[in-house]
């Protein structure tokens, strides 16, 4: 397609017009918005990572990123649950994917971190499709590094992810936010779990989980306290510190989210987790993560629908910030 009809406002060039060009049709970028390459500059940049060595049941998020980006194909440019106009407050471009080692964790983890720098130049902001959890902890690196200090983080997750080793592997989906902790680059006093559920291998899974300074809360907490109480929590634990917020889409029950690699009974709704987030409004949001949409176990798109809003509020956020 040839210079393809766009929506621009205040200098930003937006999403194909989807009056004058159907929404099947043409490339599939996040949201129809321009590639990287098509603009000047960009204060938020869409990047996918097809990386999914580090699961431990089912693979096949490698192909997430694309999956979202064909369901995207669906969002208009206004948000109003946030009465923002997301593409209009900020330049936002789609980066395409980052090539990555499948065959080497930790050249693909040390690949990750190098190509987040290079994005980030400039104080562009990074919203990341997954590819599975192991690609957080190279995204907080990053993220800390440009912050210049340790970041406050918001974990949506079915799992802590704070386990030591499969294996004997030190780096895989279940073991990023351990790591980041024994590197310094979370501020200790302000991260968070939201959405755990589920078995675990034993009462000492929570016990160095609070050792690693982690709060919890879980999908029950938010139906029995519900959003806004959640939200009062969340925000309070948070302050004004630079945040970093990853998306595992297994937060969600698998009725919302069947296609991830790990499901679990009992998450909860797209509703809830997208309300939770829009509670984030104002917060210092330094970079995002959505991950685990593995496309194979997806029914009717369910999961990458789900994905894409979810990346949208993200990004909305990122042009509310302080």
């Amino acid at each position: 397609m040839q210079n393809p009809p766009r929506i621009t406002a205040n200098g930003n060039l937006g999403p194909i017009n989807a009056a004058l060009v159907p929404r099947y049709a043409g490339p599939a970028t996040y949201a129809r918005l321009p590639r990287l390459d098509e603009v000047a500059r960009a204060d938020v940049a869409v990047v996918g990572v097809p990386f999914d060595t580090g699961v431990s049941f089912r693979p096949g998020a490698r192909f997430g990123a694309n999956h979202v980006r064909e369901a995207s194909r669906l969002l208009r440019p206004y948000n109003p649950a946030q009465d923002t106009s997301p593409f209009e407050n900020l330049q936002v471009a789609d980066a395409g994917d980052m090539a990555v080692n499948p065959f080497n964790i930790n050249e693909a983890i040390e690949t990750i971190q190098a190509n987040a720098l290079d994005l980030t130049e400039g104080g562009t902001k990074l919203l990341t499709l997954g590819g599975d959890h192991t690609i957080a902890l190279p995204l907080l690196r990053a993220a800390s590094e440009r912050a210049g200090q340790p970041v406050a983080m918001l974990h949506f997750d079915a799992h802590l992810d704070t386990w030591d080793s499969y294996f004997g592997a030190e780096y895989t989906h279940g073991t990023p936010f351990r790591r980041a902790v024994e590197e310094g680059i979370l501020d200790t006093e302000a991260i968070s779990h939201v959405g755990t559920r589920g078995p675990l291998y034993g009462k000492r899974d929570l016990e160095d989980d609070r050792r690693f300074g982690f709060g919890i809360v879980t999908s029950s907490d938010v139906f029995r306290q519900g959003v806004d109480e959640v939200v009062a929590k969340l925000r309070d634990r948070i302050g004004n510190r630079p945040l970093y917020i990853s998306v595992d889409i297994d937060v969600l029950d698998p009725a919302h989210a069947p296609g991830t690699g790990t499901p679990e009974a009992g998450g909860m709704t797209s509703r809830e987790l997208l309300e939770i987030l829009r509670g984030m409004r104002g917060l210092n949001l330094v970079g995002a993560d959505v991950v685990e949409v593995a496309p194979a176990y997806d029914h009717a798109d369910i999961t990458a629908v789900a994905a894409s809003h979810v990346a949208y509020d993200l990004i909305t956020l990122m042009g509310l910030g302080e």
